[in-house]
């Protein structure tokens, strides 16, 4: 349908919109069973697993080797720790290009409505070339990210090769849909960048709320979602982010299992939040650590305590 699109005429064009939502929510459900299968909780390790890993990741823009050394190792090991690359930056880091982005794209009092829909339709893709950035032409200490990490030079080059067959996928996805405005925007570049918003939703309410803390503690540094069944079931579960901090590997089927075992054994200890509350934080705190339980603005001039301590 896609490719045909700029010979429809403009007054059936919005017959098509219903098409591009269902493929925005494919777009982040792929996105979600990347994220499960780069942890082991989809299926066992076959010789088939490299190449679906691979295919999964042309949809979060990450090499497969990347996400393990970046989400894998450095997040979930160091979660909104000093070594955590996904935490929020320090007031006192350098004013980098990553922090200026991080400070014009990421949900806060600081920026308007408009600034937040951006965020969520781009800041992902901008996360996946920071990173790509800082591992291929660095792969050393950098100013431009919350914390460094580095790979070994073996798994450098896996990662150019892996990028460039992710760059290569989507060219000809692109080739296919045909470079025609109508097909490219309602055929490739809106369902993409809907399908990453959707995925941010979740993404931005699941640490940056949240104190920094040295021992990592899913209870005090992750944050869970209560979210209508039907977006549960759409979405693999990926609300249930604590418990997914403290059993990566384990499949989501059994996430809610878990939070009926925390809620018994630790009643009232982790962040189990509604989405309109870990939004409502969201817009109207800063967004930069002044130190671990204080959150300040971009000037440096406000400080509020993190919402959730």
């Amino acid at each position: 349908m896609a490719r045909h699109l700029n010979h429809w005429p403009i007054y059936w064009l919005w017959l098509y919109l219903p098409f591009v939502f269902i493929m925005a929510n494919s777009v982040a459900v792929i996105f979600f069973v990347y994220h499960d299968l780069m942890h082991g909780s989809v299926w066992k390790k076959s010789n088939l697993t490299y190449f679906i890993s691979l295919l999964g990741s042309t949809i979060p823009l990450m090499p497969p080797t990347q996400w393990r050394c970046l989400h894998n190792l450095a997040h979930h090991n160091h979660t909104n720790s000093l070594q955590d690359p996904d935490r929020n930056y320090l007031h006192n880091q350098s004013n980098s290009w990553g922090k200026w982005m991080h400070h014009q794209l990421v949900p806060s009092n600081e920026i308007n409505p408009f600034m937040v829909m951006i965020g969520l339709l781009t800041v992902w893709s901008f996360y996946t070339f920071r990173h790509l950035v800082s591992v291929l032409l660095f792969n050393n200490k950098v100013d431009f990210l919350p914390a460094s990490f580095q790979v070994s030079g073996k798994q450098r080059l896996i990662i150019l090769f892996e990028s460039l067959a992710i760059l290569g996928f989507h060219c000809g996805v692109i080739l296919f849909v045909g470079f025609q405005p109508l097909n490219f925007i309602l055929g490739y570049l809106l369902p993409t960048v809907l399908g990453h918003a959707g995925a941010m939703f979740y993404i931005f309410t699941q640490h940056i709320n949240c104190r920094m803390t040295e021992v990592n503690d899913p209870l005090i540094n992750s944050v869970s979602l209560k979210m209508p069944k039907i977006f549960d079931t759409l979405h693999l579960n990926f609300s249930y982010h604590t418990e997914h901090h403290l059993f990566p590997s384990l499949n989501s089927d059994y996430y809610p299992l878990v939070r009926e075992l925390l809620e018994i054994h630790y009643p009232g200890r982790m962040n189990l939040l509604s989405p309109e509350d870990a939004w409502r934080f969201l817009l109207t705190t800063p967004r930069h650590y002044q130190d671990e339980t204080t959150l300040t603005d971009y000037a440096g001039k406000v400080s509020v305590p993190c919402p959730l301590q």
